[in-house]
């Protein structure tokens, strides 16, 4: 605002100045008189410049009455000269509202894009606003989904445990009872100490210690691990891995922990005599790392399903294994996906970075 009105008085005062000046000067100064009139272009250049064409209009008015009586003079002794002044001024009128009218437009198409540029940071304040509130009700709704699965999961080992220790409680019980109640609320506790082990480890995962490791070489040691389940299942291991495979930087054990967990179930869905097949190989800068076996597959409906906790096909599952998985590869920024294979099995994808960065 100040600003503006520095600028008025400016303009307003050079050409009260520059009229002044025209007044006092004596008509026989030509040259100095010739020079005072092209100065004019300048205040009302800026009038124009600096406000609009009103203003120009304004400042080409003040500026016709500090040359009338310079003209009036003119007028009798030198016509052509007047004449001339006329046209100039009336030139430089021209030039003057014609810079107002650009200079209003620009101003209007920049107060436009201010308040656009307003509009849509509150939109986008809005929008976030939104996306965070909708974040904290998907936390919520998560938290009640896992807290509701839990609930469930533990409800039928502790109705075993209470009946087993009802029937202990009761006198007459025969030995066998009583043992067989014990082996009871043992099984069972163990069930509830896995299924704490998997929920803690899924809500509360450990970081990651990243290091080289050949993958090659780690999926060796995880069918090292599950050699024992798949004799006793009469299930073959197989690894196929490609030549001159690059070292990938992760957690190796927690990356163990993930491959042991897809081995063993593609081990229990395999039927006997069948092969359960790793297949590891790199594509560019991505390893990919697949578990292969010959059961009944994974129902297109159910692919994605698999991962979410508490979710399971098996009645002994605790529906946590998959979803640990998940959550592992995801803090390793790769991918798990589920697929199904022709003409039976199920194939289980991870897909990992070899630098450790993100896939996207």
């Amino acid at each position: 605002m100040w600003n503006r009105r520095l600028q008025f008085i400016l303009i307003i005062g050079a050409i009260l100045t520059l009229g002044a000046m025209v007044l006092m000067i004596p008509d026989s100064k030509v040259q100095v008189h010739n020079t005072l009139h092209h100065l004019f272009f300048l205040p009302l250049i800026a009038a124009g410049l600096f406000f609009d064409w009103r203003m120009a209009s304004l400042a080409t008015v003040m500026a016709a009455i500090a040359h009338l009586p310079h003209f009036l003079t003119l007028l009798k002794h030198s016509p052509n000269r007047a004449s001339d002044n006329v046209v100039e001024l009336g030139i430089f009128a021209v030039a003057a509202i014609v810079t107002g009218l650009i200079s209003e437009r620009e101003r209007k198409q920049r107060e436009n894009l201010e308040s656009t540029k307003r509009e849509l940071e509150r939109v986008y304040t809005e929008l976030q606003q939104n996306v965070d509130r909708l974040k904290r009700a998907e936390r919520l709704s998560a938290i009640g989904q896992l807290a509701a699965g839990l609930a469930h999961e533990i409800r039928n080992p502790l109705a075993s445990i209470a009946g087993a220790a009802g029937l202990l409680m009761r006198a007459h019980a025969s030995a066998e009872d009583s043992t067989e109640c014990l082996d009871i609320i043992r099984l069972e506790s163990q069930r509830l100490n896995r299924l704490l082990t998997s929920f803690l480890e899924f809500a509360r995962p450990r970081s990651l210690k990243m290091q080289p490791t050949e993958m090659g070489a780690l999926v060796e040691s995880v069918l090292s691990l599950a050699a024992h389940h798949a004799g006793s299942g009469h299930v073959e291991l197989k690894h196929v891995v490609a030549k001159s495979m690059p070292e990938i930087r992760c957690d190796p054990e927690q990356m163990k922990q993930v491959l042991l967990n897809l081995v063993l179930n593609a081990i229990q869905a395999s039927p006997v005599g069948s092969t359960v097949e790793v297949h590891t190989w790199n594509e560019g800068s991505i390893v990919i790392v697949e578990v292969r076996d010959e059961g009944k597959g994974i129902p297109v409906n159910l692919q994605e399903r698999i991962f979410e906790p508490f979710f399971t096909t098996r009645d002994n599952g605790t529906g946590l294994g998959l979803a640990v998985a998940a959550k592992i590869i995801d803090q390793h920024h790769g991918a798990i996906t589920a697929h199904d294979r022709f003409p039976n099995g199920a194939m289980l994808r991870i897909s990992l970075p070899i630098d450790g960065s993100n896939l996207t």
